[in-house]
């Protein structure tokens, strides 16, 4: 008898916020396809709060756009007519990529900086305060609203 494994971490590397199995199982069937650049960190600052970080040697910050629409967040960077030269070595890849990542109901980009070929992307869960759970009072029964019934045991 043969056994599998299965390895959920692309399911828990592109997904931010959230637990939703199903969003993330679909993410993964298209994270399959996708090659593995840039390389990119996911840290947990805070309760609420996320950054993440992408290895961008070789770019500068005009080459790269990042445009949060509904809750996915996309990351592209695209290098103009590259200059005519012989390299002996290539090791420092900058083809054009386009990262996703899939965000939670209420999670907004705060700021994003370049700063060392390393873009970082901070990233926010703000709940609207409707939504936030809130304790309810018990109001106790005031006697006139209590009928008493008298009854006559059978």
């Amino acid at each position: 008898m043969r056994t599998t494994t299965l390895d959920f971490a692309p399911l828990w590397r592109s997904t931010i916020g959230f637990d939703r199995f199903f969003d993330m199982v679909e993410a993964a069937q298209q994270a399959g396809t996708d090659d593995h650049y840039p390389p990119y960190d996911i840290e947990r600052l805070g309760n609420d709060s996320y950054q993440i970080s992408l290895a961008l040697a070789g770019f500068g910050a005009g080459d790269i756009t990042i445009t949060a629409e509904q809750n996915v967040l996309t990351i592209e960077g695209r290098k103009p007519g590259q200059e005519q030269r012989e390299y002996l070595h290539r090791g420092i890849s900058t083809r054009h990529f386009r990262r996703q990542f899939n965000l939670a109901d209420y999670v907004r980009v705060k700021n994003a900086t370049f700063e060392n070929g390393l873009l970082r992307i901070e990233l926010a869960r703000e709940i609207p305060e409707a939504m936030k759970p809130r304790r309810i009072a018990i109001n106790a029964a005031s006697p006139s609203n209590v009928r008493q019934f008298e009854g006559k045991a059978a």
